[in-house]
């Protein structure tokens, strides 16, 4: 069964604390919605991971890279440079925040199915060491750009597989019909080799592959690697060397829900290791460098959103049974995913004990939108009441990165905990905010 909480939750007398600070402190002192962010925990997931892939591939380690998407702001992007993991940033405003936090770009690699020249030449000008190219229009840019800068430019091309991963389609990535990579199957991975053989300023170091999100087998992992590996076997043969680079991506699950099984670094390293291996023994080819990009699995669990109750109301369905649906104070602005995916989350009343029978009940947001709903089925106790807090854990990926304005709501602000003390380190969106946009 998973833990959905980070490392320095716990309850006491039925209220949440975060490093020992009281759910109704935190509240009282920062204001709700608020992303409130595990410090310690964030920090050692970072370094699980990290020395996770070196103890397995030892000498064949490259790098954990974080990917930025899930969520990144500077002080994170500090933390991490401080953990000496990498990581992958996927468009210039990524890029300006660790640079930003002077995260240093030998450690970076830049993704993205549309990339800009303007993002390509921020990115060679300030030295980030692998471009990930998904197109030839980007083979063309990133040598122009390059050539400018009288540089060479190290790059992977990112590959599609053709797997299915077991996800939801909007985070599937790996099969044909998507906008991202080169397909191995229709021959555009062999074309795009080719295309980078008529440049000297790139340097072709290896492939790429991500097969997805929010994954938690296996299995798929496996073949994709497999996959890319028969393309290295084909590119030694045809050119007398050998790659020495694969990124296999990330997308490892976790615990949203306690029945969830989360993909840990000491599960998913060695069934790497054993799929390489055997592929690269199979095909005589010596082990390139392994690199891999978990976000989701490092941010993901070290965060949770608190609310307060504003409303509750019950509601007669057709079958004659009651709903309870619960209002809280943000909703789809600052959590899409429910909408977005149909994904599920679990919640907790923070701020007290209730011995109260448990009702079928709705988690909604405030928004003017039928489908602005947080949890669309769980059971909490029938007496939760306006003012109440209720905290919905796992949501430090995707929550405040893909918030939106949306009604013009305010985006909410990420407060940090170590040791007992509790930090803004992304403010609170003010109406101001809103308004300084209007000319």
């Amino acid at each position: 069964m998973g833990n959905v909480w980070s490392s320095e939750v716990s309850f006491k007398n039925g209220e949440l604390h975060l490093s020992g600070i009281s759910a109704k402190s935190l509240a009282r002192e920062f204001g709700t919605p608020t992303f409130f962010l595990d410090e310690t925990d964030f920090r050692n997931r970072a370094a699980a991971w990290g020395q996770a892939l070196q103890n397995t591939f030892g000498e064949n380690a490259g790098t954990v890279y974080y990917a930025a998407k899930a969520f990144i702001c500077v002080e994170v992007a500090r933390w991490l440079a401080q953990s000496g993991i990498g990581l992958d940033v996927c468009t210039g405003g990524e890029l300006a925040v660790a640079l930003a936090a002077g995260f240093p770009p030998s450690k970076m690699e830049l993704h993205g199915n549309n990339k800009s020249v303007a993002e390509i030449e921020t990115a060679i000008e300030n030295g980030v060491r692998t471009i990930v190219v998904d197109s030839l229009v980007e083979i063309e840019r990133v040598a122009a750009a390059a050539k400018g800068r009288g540089k060479r430019q190290h790059v992977l091309l990112r590959l599609t597989p053709g797997i299915e991963a077991h996800t939801h389609e909007s985070i599937a990535t790996a099969h044909e019909d998507v906008k991202f990579g080169f397909s191995i199957a229709s021959g555009a991975a062999w074309e795009a080799i080719l295309a980078t053989k008529t440049h000297v300023e790139i340097e072709l170091s290896g492939f790429h592959s991500h097969i997805g999100s929010q994954i938690l087998s296996m299995e798929a992992f496996g073949i994709a690697a497999d996959r890319l590996i028969g393309l290295l076997a084909r590119y030694r043969d045809e050119f007398g060397q050998e790659l020495p680079e694969l990124d296999l991506g990330g997308g490892y699950g976790i615990s949203y829900l306690p029945e969830d099984d989360a993909l840990l670094p000491e599960e998913v390293l060695p069934a790497l290791h054993r799929a390489v291996t055997a592929s690269c023994e199979l095909r005589d080819l010596k082990i390139p460098r392994i690199s891999i990009e978990p976000g989701r699995a490092i941010v993901g669990p070290t965060m949770f959103t608190l609310y307060e109750v504003g409303t509750t109301k019950e509601v007669v369905l057709e079958d004659e049974s009651l709903r309870n649906y619960v209002s809280v104070d943000g909703g789809m602005s600052d959590n899409i995913r429910t909408s977005l995916y149909g994904a599920e989350y679990t919640a907790v009343i923070a701020n007290r004990v209730s011995t109260a029978e448990t009702v079928q009940t709705r988690v909604v947001g405030k928004h003017c939108e039928t489908g602005d709903i947080v949890i669309r089925d769980i059971k909490l106790p029938a007496d939760i009441a306006p003012g109440d807090l209720l905290a919905v854990p796992a949501t430090g990926a995707y929550g405040r990165s893909m918030a939106s304005n949306y009604n013009h709501v305010p985006k909410p602000p990420v407060v940090a905990a170590v040791d007992g003390k509790a930090r803004v380190i992304l403010r609170r969106e003010t109406f101001a905010d809103l308004l300084s946009l209007d000319v």
